[in-house]
C-alpha cells in the first residue's frame, strides 16, 4: 500500500519544495490568514429620503394619525420589500417642525408577529438627526387593533426613545382600509 498518494486538487503542500512565500517559516504548509470582511450589503441601512418619494407639501407634515396613514398608503405598498400577507414595520422620521425626512423599513414579520428592537428602530434616526419618530405597521388581517405585544413594544420604544432624547410620536397600525393610533387610544404616557 503506497501511503504517499497525494491528492493533486486538495491544494494541501507536504513537501518543502511546495512551500511558499505565504507560509509561516514555523509551521511549513500554514499560509497566512488575512482579516476577514463582509461584503457591504447596499440595502441594510436604507433610508428613503423624499427625493426618492416625491410626496405634496400638505402630506410632508405627519403630526396627526390620518396623514401618517395617508402617507403610509401613498409610499410604503410600492416599497420593494414591502410584503402586504406580513407585518411590516416602518419607522417615519421627522425634523423639529415634524416634516418627514424619510422613511425605512425596520423588519418584516410573518402574519401575525413581528420582531422589533429599538437598536434597530433608533438606529437610522440617529443616523439621519431625526429629532422625532412615528413607529407604523400593518396588520395582514385588516383589523388594526393593537395586540398586547404591539402597546408593550411601544412603551418600551418610547422609553428607549426618552433617553435617546428622540421623541416618540405615534404608533399607527395599519389595517384594510382602517387604521387606529396608540396615542389616541390612550397607550402613550407622558
Amino acid at each position: 500500500m503506497n501511503t504517499n498518494i497525494q491528492n493533486q486538487d486538495s491544494g494541501l503542500k507536504s513537501r518543502p519544495e511546495q512551500v511558499s512565500a505565504n507560509t509561516t517559516p514555523e509551521l511549513p504548509g500554514f499560509n497566512i490568514v488575512k482579516p476577514f470582511r463582509f461584503e457591504s450589503q447596499p440595502h441594510e441601512y436604507k433610508v428613503t429620503s423624499l427625493r426618492e418619494c416625491p410626496t405634496p407639501a400638505a402630506m410632508q407634515d405627519c403630526d396627526t394619525p390620518d396623514k401618517v396613514a395617508d402617507y403610509w398608503r401613498r409610499h410604503i405598498p410600492t416599497h420593494p420589500y414591502f410584503n402586504p400577507d406580513c407585518e411590516c414595520f416602518v419607522v417615519l422620521m421627522l425634523n423639529t417642525r415634524r416634516r418627514v425626512k424619510g422613511h425605512y423599513l425596520v423588519s418584516i414579520g410573518t402574519m401575525d408577529t413581528i420582531l422589533v428592537h429599538p437598536r434597530e428602530v433608533f438606529r437610522l434616526a440617529i443616523m439621519t438627526a431625526a429629532s422625532a419618530i412615528v413607529l407604523t405597521h400593518n396588520h395582514p388581517s385588516g383589523d388594526p387593533t393593537p395586540s398586547e405585544a404591539d402597546i408593550k413594544v411601544t412603551r418600551d420604544l418610547i422609553r428607549a426613545g426618552q433617553l435617546l432624547k428622540i421623541e416618540v410620536i405615534d404608533h399607527v397600525v395599519m389595517g384594510n382600509p382602517n387604521r387606529s393610533s396608540l396615542r389616541e387610544l390612550g397607550y402613550f404616557f407622558q
